[in-house]
């Protein structure tokens, strides 16, 4: 049994304090009508990204949340980690390895190439969790932003 449930609408209330939770942990400024128009329609099963609860499913304890791409440069489809979160009281037992492990099986079997993620440079923890779990800096590249 995976670690992973895919998310649908009737999900909703489950992910939007999870969602609210990581935003005021990672200092992100947003507020729920935000948050909740850019989740609606991955739980709606738009083609531009996923959502999966992470642990059981009827009381998961985090969320992962994907946005779709391609490369050329890879070779065909990619995906971005836009958003990982496990609450506090259950982080240290696995269950973010487990489920970035579930993630990228789950990915691949849908033919996806690669999977990336943003990390703060500066937080060493993080990027050697990351690098356990198969994640690499690419040489030369550095992650830039447009919004629009």
């Amino acid at each position: 049994m995976s670690i992973l449930t895919p998310a649908g609408a009737e999900h909703l209330s489950r992910l939007l304090p999870m969602i609210a939770a990581y935003h005021e942990f990672k200092g992100i400024q947003s507020n729920d009508s935000r948050r909740r128009a850019a989740l609606e329609p991955l739980l709606r099963g738009t083609p531009l990204g996923s959502v999966w609860l992470i642990g059981p499913k009827m009381a998961p304890v985090g969320y992962v949340a994907v946005g779709m791409g391609w490369s050329i440069e890879l070779g065909g489809p990619d995906a971005f980690v836009d958003e990982l979160f496990i609450r506090e009281a259950v982080r240290g037992r696995g269950m973010g390895a487990q489920a970035l492990d579930a993630l990228a099986t789950e990915l691949a079997a849908r033919g996806v190439v690669a999977l990336h993620l943003e990390v703060a440079g500066d937080d060493a923890k993080a990027q050697s969790f990351y690098a356990r779990r198969g994640f690499a800096r690419r040489d030369n590249h550095t992650l830039m932003t447009r919004r629009l």
